[in-house]
């Protein structure tokens, strides 16, 4: 008689088991870690690291020198990406922030999203290539999953660079509109500047991270969560790092003389809302900008690549070396070498499997 010790009888007629199957992808996907890469665009002096800081409760800058005015002048656009380990009840987050220091600082703004642009295509093309590979089992993901663009809480809606640069970004990364500085503005002027700038995001047809809808059997208590985060956009928020005593309790905030700005304080700023978001549709944001933002440039590269009969270094990543005489042909980028050599490689590979199978034959 076969040994059942550790199996138990299925007591539940007609019941199989696959009810499991969540509890097997959660196991996996906890000991694989997540992943996450989130851009921060805004004028500078909006306290974007301050808000970052805030979200994640962690130092990303601990190094950080900031130029002084004349500095700034001559300052260009540049792109950093800071990257830590984060771990929570076991859980492993491996965040990427991309800062853009210099956006929007020059008196001539017409091409300081020229470098932002070309690193959002470069990721995409990074891991476009990655996945054409030979090794595809530990590709890291660096595409943008979020952009938080801050709008300054001074003007009386977008400014022309707001729109500009919206309107150039949202077909490639999912877009979220931040007020920064919340607390300089009493709550009928943050509602006045929130109808503005969704009134001027929906003329000029661009299109920000939309939260998915409920389903009819979701929990009522998310859905009424799900509706007030809908009609917090774009959120106004604030950061701070300071903890500051109110009321015998500890809390993160800002001291002015007549009162303390609470962070964590839904009746002061939407931080809470804004990381709410985040955190409740992380994987939402991963899959938009797999299945739209990526294929759309996946299929509009290989449409390019197909019709031109080029190699990579289209669709906004200029290539390294260009030929620019007609005529003669043209100078392989680096992209194009890399990609000949892979596929170089792999027919020697296959040319050696040939090569042992006809030994094993011939042996036999």
């Amino acid at each position: 008689m076969a040994d059942t010790k550790g199996f138990s009888s299925i007591e539940t007629p007609g019941y199989v088991g696959f009810a499991n199957l969540p509890n097997q992808v959660h196991r996996k996907s906890v000991k694989k870690g997540f992943e996450f890469t989130l851009m921060v665009v805004g004028e500078s002096g909006l306290g974007k690291s301050t808000l970052v800081n805030s979200l994640f409760l962690t130092d990303l800058y601990p190094e950080r020198i900031i130029p002084d005015a004349i500095e700034k002048q001559k300052q260009t656009v540049k792109l950093e990406a800071s990257t830590v380990e984060i771990e929570e009840r076991g859980v492993k987050l491996r965040l990427t922030v991309v800062d853009t220091p210099g956006f929007g600082d020059a008196i001539d703004n017409s091409n300081s999203f020229g470098a932002i642009l070309e690193y959002i295509d470069e990721q995409y093309e990074r891991f476009l290539r990655d996945e054409s590979g030979l090794n595809r089992r530990n590709i890291v993901d660096n595409r943008i999953h979020c952009c938080f663009y801050f709008i300054s809480p001074f003007g009386h809606g977008l400014k022309p660079l707001d729109v500009e640069f919206m309107k150039k970004l949202h077909s490639k990364v999912n877009i979220v509109p931040v007020i920064a500085k919340a607390d300089c503005l009493t709550k009928k002027e943050i509602l006045r500047l929130k109808c503005r700038i969704m009134q001027e995001i929906e003329s000029h047809g661009i299109k920000i991270y939309p939260l998915p809808d409920c389903d009819s059997d979701e929990d009522e208590d998310y859905k009424e969560q799900v509706k007030q985060l809908k009609e917090a956009v774009p959120f106004a928020v604030c950061g701070a790092n300071t903890l500051l005593e109110v009321k015998g309790k500890k809390v993160r905030g800002r001291l002015y003389p007549w009162g303390v700005v609470e962070v964590e304080n839904p009746d002061h700023c939407d931080f809470i809302k804004l990381r709410t978001m985040l955190i409740t549709h992380m994987q939402d944001l991963q899959e938009v900008t797999q299945e739209v933002h990526y294929e759309n440039y996946r299929s509009d590269r290989l449409a390019k690549g197909i019709k031109s009969g080029k190699g990579p270094g289209e669709n906004g990543v200029k290539p390294e070396r260009e030929s620019i005489v007609p005529g003669q042909a043209s100078v392989l980028s680096e992209k194009d070498r890399i990609l000949q050599e892979k596929e170089a490689e792999l027919r020697r590979m296959q040319e050696m499997l040939a090569q042992m199978q006809a030994r094993m034959q011939a042996q036999q």
